[in-house]
């Protein structure tokens, strides 16, 4: 009997008990079905990290420079010289001052607009654009003018999409709007990039009262190099301190790559945990299959009698059990997409976070694979069972 004959005499046999078939592939549907959601779910988890940290620049270092005491400092221009000193991983620097005190529009208190002292040197370095009038420049810095540049959202709303040569107040100090910022998001909103006011970093220092700059943004030439770029700022800073503890850098390749590997181990431990459902599913199809032989055993003696082989009678319930756990396998699949789509739309909704769920080629191949194998596997004993059986006792089977 060929392979063809016993792969259509197994369908037809599926065939024979409709919902028995089905209950016994409802494990192996699960099973797979779950794999293909929570890979899609960590595909998306990654996707929307990388996609966040890309936003804010993932080739950039934090530096925040404590100090030691009152015998050891660094300032702006230690700083620079150490940029400037690695060309091949060190691209550009600017430092980074929070100003005190809130953001008000004539009467209009702006209670979640950040106002950031930067270098003229920010707004490139974070692939800024102005849409109107001009950016920060060297002599804004080098004079401390009470300048800035705002956001879209704060264009729109108190200046009726200007603002140029209009003034705010942060805190007790007054500000002349040079500049308005390209849009950043699809909308703008409070709280968003289009939310912001930039001004010297020098003009900063100043109305906080500070003589001292702690923070910096540095970006690097190439992601690839963050390592290499990480350790030269940090060779630059311990030949002025002598003490590591005297600062610390983040970079945030570093941090996105932390982040996605413990994404992935939360999503393999996940998936391992969804796999028991796989196993379940095999020991329902061996149960069947064992069912399926003490059913049919009569049927089983005749094809023996009539001279069928050994090995004929086991490759036809071992394809019968692969068939059975590959269709589950195809709906599994199936409803994995079904489900996934599902997620998507969930997650936006009750989130408001824009993540896709989404499944890969890779994780449909496997959890295919492996529904297959397991009927493979678990359809092997009760094959052997079916073939092993003496023809004169099966025909005497009742």
């Amino acid at each position: 009997m060929s392979f063809g004959e016993i792969f259509v005499m197994s369908l037809r046999n599926i065939r024979s008990s409709k919902m028995r078939t089905f209950l016994t592939m409802l494990g192996i549907i699960i099973g797979v079905m779950a794999v293909i959601v929570i890979v899609g779910l960590g595909n998306g988890m990654q996707n929307y990290t990388t996609d966040s940290f890309a936003a804010i620049g993932t080739n950039t270092l934090n530096v925040i420079v404590t100090g030691r005491g009152s015998s050891r400092s660094a300032d702006v221009d230690d700083l620079y010289d150490i940029v400037a000193g690695c060309p091949e991983f060190l691209e550009d620097i600017s430092p980074s001052v929070t100003l005190s005190g809130s953001v008000k529009v004539g009467t209009e208190v702006l209670s979640r607009t950040s106002a950031t002292g930067v270098s003229e040197t920010y707004m490139k370095m974070s692939d800024y654009a102005v849409s109107q009038g001009r950016g920060l420049v060297y002599a804004d810095i080098a004079q401390r003018n009470s300048v800035c540049v705002i956001g879209t959202y704060i264009s729109n709303t108190y200046f009726n999409g200007g603002g140029v040569g209009e003034t705010l107040r942060i805190g007790s100090n007054k500000y002349t709007v040079v500049g308005v910022m390209e849009q950043e998001n699809d909308e703008p909103d409070e709280g968003t990039t289009d939310d912001c006011v930039y001004v010297p970093y020098s003009t900063a220092a100043r109305a906080n009262g500070s003589s001292t700059i702690s923070t910096y943004v540095i970006t690097i030439t190439n992601s690839d190099y963050a390592a290499q770029a990480k350790k030269a700022v940090e060779d630059g800073l311990y030949d002025i301190f002598r003490d590591s503890d005297a600062y610390n850098i983040i970079s945030m390749t570093e941090i996105l790559e932390m982040m996605n590997e413990l994404i992935d181990i939360v999503i393999t431990i996940l998936t391992i945990i969804a796999g028991i459902s796989l196993l379940v599913g095999g020991i329902g199809i061996m149960n069947i299959m064992l069912v399926s032989v003490t059913e049919r055993t009569r049927e089983i003696g005749i094809r023996k009698a009539l001279g069928a082989k050994e090995r004929t009678i086991l490759t036809q319930f071992v394809i019968e059990a692969a068939v059975t756990s590959g269709l589950g396998g195809i709906c599994g699949i199936a409803m994995g997409y079904l489900v996934s789509r599902a997620a998507t739309v969930l997650v936006t909704l009750l989130l408001d976070t824009p993540m896709t769920v989404t499944p890969t080629a890779g994780a449909i191949s496997v959890a295919f694979g492996i529904s297959a194998a397991i009927g493979v596997l678990f359809g092997f004993l009760p094959a052997r069972k079916a073939a092993r059986l003496n023809p004169i006792d099966a025909l005497r089977y009742e």
